[in-house]
């Protein structure tokens, strides 16, 4: 009789596992999930270990090498998201082992994000908001700008970043856009180095993925270069922007604010960052909506099962290594 194979939920930014053990489950598959809140990466070394699971499904928890080699029977791990920069993908390839992601859930709510900080650093509306709350109310004190008047530079121009220049133009911004990646068809949208992007970019909005080689993406030289009361918005990865280097060019004055939904070290929030008022911080949400969540459940459980059956997967991120396999029989 074949052993049940199972599968490692490691952890979850929503209420329960029911859609993912309904799926899972239905598909003959054992299902063992880790805490709600990603647990340090030794105990989910350790849940590995443990459980020996054919698949492990991770949010934000930390997926390592040490991890991946734990478990003989691992086929497959799939990210629920996008960004790859929570699992050893190197060590997966090599050990034969597919890695997933689900690209494609969130493009609608994570340009809206972008576009809402710009919007709301453009009319002053956190700004106003907290100054009514704490019993001012000054009018000609507002510092507002039309954005129809502005340039926004958009660094990364995957499916998000396209959909998020279509939402600025729409509005009647300037969009220019900087990728070393970007498709020959850019939608009519001028193309440039980020250098040259930064120096004409009233609002950056940042949409790369966090690799080594975009990891302080944006840091002191590349936010002086920007125009003076600039905005930067960050939707991706905390650690495309050097923290320390946000906070002197805030302190210095020569950029006016920014609109973060990541952060370097999540969860813990600089206080100054909370402290200066120019700065609107979101604790990560750009990707969620109740249709988006559920889209993104169902379709990494889906890619799960699929890889388990031998079939390919709809969103592979590596091409792993023919010399391994951690397929059992």
């Amino acid at each position: 009789m074949t052993q049940q194979q199972t599968v490692l939920l490691t952890d979850r930014a929503w209420p329960d596992d029911s859609i993912e053990r309904d799926i899972l489950e239905e598909a003959g598959f054992r299902v063992v999930a880790g805490p709600a809140d990603p647990a340090p990466v030794e105990a989910i070394d350790a849940l590995v270990a443990e459980h020996q699971p054919a698949a492990i499904l991770t949010c934000w928890a930390t997926v390592s090498a040490e991890a991946i080699a734990a478990s003989a029977p691992l086929t497959v791990v799939a990210r629920m998201g996008v960004g790859l920069d929570n699992i050893a993908v190197r060590a997966a390839t090599d050990r034969g082992i597919q890695v997933t992601n689900v690209p494609d859930y969130c493009v609608a709510e994570v340009s809206d994000h972008a576009v809402g900080l710009a919007l709301a650093w453009t009319r002053g509306l956190v700004a106003a908001d907290r100054e009514v709350r704490s019993g001012k109310w000054n009018p000609a004190g507002a510092r507002l700008r039309r954005l129809s008047t502005l340039t926004c530079g958009v660094i990364g121009y995957g499916r998000i970043g396209r959909a998020t220049a279509a939402k600025l133009q729409g509005l009647g911004a300037r969009v220019v856009i900087s990728d070393p990646h970007a498709p020959a068809d850019t939608d009519g949208i001028e193309a440039m180095p980020l250098d040259d992007l930064l120096a004409v970019s009233d609002v950056v909005v940042l949409h790369a993925p966090l690799v080594p080689q975009t990891h302080h993406l944006i840091g002191e030289r590349e936010l002086s270069l920007l125009p003076q009361d600039a905005f930067v918005i960050n939707v991706s990865r905390g650690g495309l922007i050097d923290t320390a280097a946000l906070l002197a060019s805030l302190d210095s004055g020569h950029i006016s604010g920014a609109g973060l939904d990541v952060l370097e070290e999540e969860p813990t929030v600089p206080q100054e960052l909370l402290a200066h008022p120019g700065v609107i911080v979101t604790p990560h949400i750009a990707f969620a909506s109740d249709a988006s969540v559920i889209d993104l459940r169902r379709s990494a459980a889906e890619e799960v099962v699929r890889v388990l059956r031998g079939e390919p997967a709809h969103y592979p991120c590596n091409t792993p290594s023919p010399l391994t396999t951690g397929v059992s029989s």
